[in-house]
């Protein structure tokens, strides 16, 4: 067959398929205005339909649903019909009643910014995939280690998934370079070696390896120790106090028991914005007590590291620049698409045992010649350009139009907590005088009236508000009124749970927030005379 009959017969194989056309190339913008204009109307379509913060439906009946217009969207009505779909089932950030989860809404720049990336689809796994991008990333990073307190020319970073692919990162490194240190060996390469192994048990070289994190720190830390073949059980929570603040004293103790148990600690992680109530844990004294035992610091500032934007709440951060390595997520208090994840280290040396090398991405002789590659960078092969959007919003914003939105939230959750206090059937969780939200989330629960009878225990009472409050809930959510967070308090027994408001949008007003605590009430009531 010639060549031309093989392009006639290509062309013959694409006639018939409807949506062929490319993002990409001179003509691409073309092919995409149309479907971004439809696109446009069936979000505003579907958020009408919707008219809250998530639709009012049970999740049965909002399978049903989505199952129906799934089955039944074909050819050019998919995209219209799927997209209205999509905006009337979801659970909508913006909206002030949709408060439950570090889930922002994101600024309409950095989603047009993101929309520019998928349409080129860079891959920033090697240069010759993305070679603007790889420049954009690599100075934005410069930018963060700087925000931070790092000596950009010192460290290094990549953008990642978000903080559990960031609290990855940095536990793999403190366990490569700390327990590779007490071993002689290189980890990356022959593994984690037996408890007791290469020496006595008391010995560095048999220690087991330890990893110390507070009470409330992000599950992920868990999730990173087993997959680093540590175990969870590796893991040492670290009590905290009434405001979930790891204790200074209470790490100084399990350190210390470490060491008289023969044990090797190779990390400590501090939170910088616990996902419950913001806390910030003691990070210049965790960074002392980490020098003081040769262990590695890891700070998990994924929400917290918004504060950095401020100048009123830096800091609240104050330490952070002795961390080996830090995660930022700009999805949580920086208003950007998910993902923005972003891991940095202080130390570029640190970051040795990631690098990698692949003939057919970052071949030596290219690099030599002045073609740089970020896959040693990363866990990821394949990587969107993350850093665009983040790089269009801090230059149309800048760090001070961004720290505004930051004080925004938090002005907006001190006056959300003192609308608690003020309301006879709530109560907000702290210590008297100790309530005042750290960044812009706070814990509260319903007050249900007494049990009845003069017999009902206290423990009865604590059931009983444990069982209204999750029934709120899901009250509000059934009733397409609100998204309201949900969590735990650290302990045993019941009279634990409590509602959480997260609240990163800027634009709500400390009104609406009111309204939303009245629906809150309300539910609560309708729980109590269900």
């Amino acid at each position: 067959m010639t060549t031309e009959a093989l392009g006639a017969a290509v062309e013959e194989l694409l006639r018939p398929v409807i949506g062929t056309a490319l993002s990409g190339g001179a003509g691409g913008a073309a092919a995409l205005e149309p479907l971004v204009r439809e696109v446009l109307g069936a979000l505003a379509e579907g958020a009408a339909r919707r008219g809250g913060p998530v639709a009012a439906a049970s999740p049965a009946d909002l399978a049903g649903g989505v199952a129906d217009t799934f089955g039944a969207a074909r050819g050019t009505e998919a995209l219209g019909r799927l997209t209205e779909l999509l905006a009337h089932g979801s659970a909508d950030p913006a909206d002030p009643a949709c408060a439950a989860h570090l889930h922002c809404p994101p600024l309409a720049v950095a989603v047009a910014a993101d929309l520019a990336v998928s349409a080129l689809n860079p891959s920033q796994d090697s240069w010759d995939q993305a070679p603007a991008a790889t420049v954009l990333e690599t100075l934005l990073l410069e930018e963060m280690a700087d925000l931070v307190g790092y000596d950009p020319a010192e460290a290094a970073g990549v953008l990642t998934s978000g903080g559990t692919e960031s609290n990855l990162m940095g536990l793999m490194l403190a366990r490569d370079r700390v327990l590779g240190a007490a071993t002689g060996r290189q980890i990356e390469l022959t593994g984690v070696p037996r408890a007791g192994a290469g020496g006595s048990l008391g010995s560095a070289a048999g220690a087991r390896p330890r990893i110390l994190a507070s009470a409330a720190a992000h599950f992920s830390v868990q999730r990173a120790a087993a997959l680093l073949g540590l175990g969870e059980d590796a893991v040492i929570p670290v009590a905290v106090d009434s405001q979930l603040r790891m204790k200074t004293g209470a790490l100084t103790a399990a350190l210390e028991r470490c060491v008289e148990r023969g044990q090797l600690p190779v990390a400590i992680v501090a939170t910088a914005g616990t996902t419950d109530t913001g806390a910030i844990d003691p990070l210049r004294e965790c960074a002392e007590l980490a020098a003081r035992y040769g262990a590695w610091l890891h700070v998990d500032a994924a929400y917290g590291g918004g504060a950095l934007l401020s100048d009123r709440l830096a800091p609240l951060l104050d330490g952070i620049e002795l961390a080996d390595s830090v995660s930022l997520d700009w999805h949580k208090l920086g208003w950007q698409p998910a993902a923005a994840g972003i891991f940095l280290v202080r130390k570029s040396e640190t970051y040795a045992s990631l690098a990698r090398r692949a003939v057919y991405l970052n071949p030596a002789d290219d690099e030599e010649a002045g073609y740089p590659s970020l896959l040693g960078l990363s866990l990821r092969t394949t990587r969107r350009a993350d850093a665009f959007k983040i790089a269009v919003t801090l230059r149309t914003l800048g760090r001070e139009g961004l720290g505004r939105l930051v004080d925004a939230c938090h002005e907006l959750a001190v006056a959300g907590a003192r609308a608690v206090a003020a309301r006879p059937r709530l109560e907000l969780h702290g210590e008297a005088g100790a309530g005042e939200p750290v960044l812009t989330a706070f814990l509260f629960r319903y007050v249900p009236g007494a049990s009845a009878g003069a017999g009902a225990s206290a423990d009865a009472d604590a059931v009983r508000a444990d069982e209204v409050n999750a029934a709120l809930r899901r009250r509000l959510l059934r009733e397409g009124g609100a998204v309201v967070g949900r969590t735990e308090l650290p302990g045993e027994g019941p009279g634990r749970v409590r509602l959480k408001l997260t609240l990163l949008n800027p634009h709500t007003t400390v009104r609406e927030v009111e309204r939303l605590l009245d629906a809150v009430v309300a539910a609560g009531t309708a729980e109590e005379g269900a």
